[in-house]
């Protein structure tokens, strides 16, 4: 008996949970271009992480440059 009450109870707990996570997907606001928050949030980590490539690029350059003409 406690064993199909403790089932009951998990299967309860997971609907509840399966049941929030999916409202709370569906109510995500819509930028005005139409995209969701998490792609822009996406979008601007990608831009980020380009610049900061951009950045590490330039910097090895220069100390590449740097070592050359100490040579």
């Amino acid at each position: 008996m406690r064993f199909v009450s403790l089932l009951l109870g998990l299967a309860a707990l997971a609907y509840i949970a399966y049941w929030t996570v999916n409202h709370l997907a569906g109510s995500v606001q819509q930028d005005p271009e139409g995209s969701s928050q998490a792609k822009a949030i996406l979008d601007r980590a990608r831009e980020q992480a380009k610049q900061i490539e951009k950045n590490d690029a330039r910097r090895a350059d220069e100390t590449l440059r740097r070592t050359d003409e100490s040579r």
